[in-house]
């Protein structure tokens, strides 16, 4: 084998995000850019030699290009197999689950998610560990270390590989398997729910709409919802993932998967809606004239995940993202197991599954998964609710307004202002930061402030502290309101901020979701000062 060393210079802005490293596809396309960021990940996991990797990502503009790059250079740094989706395609919860199955040392995601593809959208790299979970910190940082003093990176010379057909190839001595990308996910599905159950309840008449988004998912879906369950042709739609995922943003929000929002409140809505994002680890559930929010998704996920034969033998404990709802927590309680509060980002949820502390997690940002993988996963979702509609024989709003009857409702939403000013928004979280001993003390507007502090987080099996996770206000009727810059933009800084109300079981869980946390909406505004310091009227998007 020839190995090539190059001299290359470091970038001073390769530093991982809670999702990996994501730009603008320009931004990857600059010369050394992915070479230098890849061998600076390869310099800091020892131990590589002769083990196996494995390379997939959700289809987008780039990502055959990267994988070509990727392959050879594992081959310089003395990987001995890689294993690559055919096409390229690997969903990011599937990609989990091969490393896991498989027993590969780790894994390169090639996604940016739910942000938009294209020549003029973004790219992402991300790696993922040998538990099939995103790297920890400590990888994370050192990593970013390494890019900043970066002097060669190493490859090797030879053909791109056919990604097309599935087989195997020989690169410079090291093994390349392409495989399909569908089978083992699948097969990993039949062991958590009872496919029978729902393909009689599909051939009964039951009628669902799944909307791919021109992303990851179609190809499993298609597998799975018409293939294996038997739903009618033509269930799945924008099944084919496309690298600009067809114009649109692989978001499955109310604001970008509108269409399928439309068709579920209208008179000729099936009984089921979902979605899913670029790379399939989110989820959007609808059902007729009835959205469910992510955190009540959680919430309902788990007070009813026994009825599905992987979950039969209960919940371990339940792990939420701190900005998430505390729906899940009042089911918890009930079931008598622990609720973990963490910081956003999925890998704060692998040490908890890593060591069975946890069986499912959620994130208010439509991510929800269990021990299964160590990623969120938007078709095990999907497939858990049609479990529990096969098994209750209830339709969606029923269940829920059952749930809110018994557990109470959390009136909850979150806005996004995206692409402020970066300057703009740091420091109106740093000004807020400091008014904050100043409300716990006093007040807000004659409420009584009971918490408001900067979310910290120690965790509890190994040992380590995550500080400045955002900045929390809760009032002694349970209500609340979270501020938070997100790390998973490309452009400028995403302000997010999340409000919450509770209503007991006995309430009232009818009232427009805005319309029912209006005065904290405008509590949030005047606190933070957001139309004055990001000149926004309202935000980018309200979920």
């Amino acid at each position: 084998m020839s190995i090539r060393t190059v001299s290359t210079t470091p970038f001073s802005d390769q530093k991982p995000g809670t999702s990996g490293l994501r730009k603008r596809v320009s931004h990857f396309q600059q010369p050394n850019y992915v070479e230098n960021f890849v061998q600076s990940l390869f310099d800091s996991l020892p131990g590589r030699e002769g083990q196996t990797l494995v390379i997939g990502g959700d289809g987008r503009y780039f990502n055959d290009t990267v994988i070509q790059i990727v392959i050879r250079m594992a081959a310089a740094n003395g990987f001995g197999k890689v294993m690559v989706g055919q096409g390229g395609i690997l969903s990011t919860p599937a990609a989990s689950h091969i490393i896991r199955h498989y027993k590969a040392f780790g894994g390169i995601v090639l996604s940016a998610s739910h942000n938009p593809g294209g020549p003029d959208g973004d790219f992402g790299i991300k790696y993922n560990a040998s538990n099939g979970g995103p790297a920890a910190e400590k990888i994370t940082d050192a990593v970013y270390a390494r890019s900043m003093e970066i002097t060669q990176y190493k490859s090797v010379d030879t053909a791109d590989i056919d990604l097309g057909q599935i087989g195997v190839h020989d690169v410079s001595g090291m093994s390349v398997e392409v495989i399909d990308p569908v089978a083992d996910y699948v097969a990993l599905m039949e062991t958590l729910f009872d496919f029978d159950a729902i393909a009689a309840m599909f051939a009964a008449g039951f009628t669902m709409r799944f909307d791919a988004m021109h992303a990851v998912t179609g190809p499993y879906a298609k597998a799975i919802i018409e293939g294996r369950l038997g739903a009618s042709q033509g269930t799945v739609v924008n099944g084919i993932p496309l690298p600009d995922f067809g114009g649109g943003h692989p978001d499955p929000n109310l604001v970008h998967a509108k269409d399928l929002y439309d068709l579920m409140m209208s008179p000729d809505a099936p009984d089921f809606g979902a979605a899913s994002d670029g790379d399939g680890d989110r989820n959007l559930i609808i059902g007729k004239n009835r959205f469910v929010t992510p955190s009540d998704s959680l919430a309902l996920l788990a007070a009813n995940a026994h009825l599905a034969p992987g979950y039969s033998n209960g919940l371990a404990g339940i792990a939420r993202s701190m900005p998430t709802s505390a729906a899940a927590d009042r089911v918890a309680q009930r079931l008598g197991i622990a609720l973990y509060e963490t910081p956003t980002g999925w890998k704060f949820f692998g040490n908890l599954l890593d060591a069975g502390q946890v069986t499912i997690c959620g994130e208010e940002s439509a991510g929800t998964g269990s021990d299964h993988v160590r990623e969120k996963d938007g078709l095990w979702a999907v497939l858990l609710w049609l479990n529990i509609l096969a098994s209750r024989k209830q339709g969606v709003d029923e269940i829920v307004r059952e749930h809110w009857a018994t557990y109470g409702r959390n009136y909850y939403s979150r806005h996004d202002y995206e692409e402020v000013d970066a300057d703009d928004a740091r420091a109106l979280m740093t000004d807020l930061r400091t008014k904050l001993p100043g409300l716990l003390a006093n007040g807000l507007d004659g409420r009584k402030v009971i918490l408001a502090d900067d979310f910290s987080y120690n965790d509890p099996v190994d040992g380590s502290t995550a500080t400045g996770q955002g900045l929390r206000i809760g009032f002694d009727d349970g209500s609340r309101i979270v501020f938070r810059l997100s790390g998973t933009g490309t452009v400028g800084a995403t302000l997010r901020v999340y409000i919450e109300r509770f209503e007991p079981g006995d309430g009232t869980h009818d009232r427009d979701t805005q319309e029912a946390l209006a005065d904290l909406i405008a509590l949030a505004d005047a606190v933070a000062e957001i139309k004055a310091r990001t000149g926004r009227d309202a935000p980018t998007v309200i979920t």
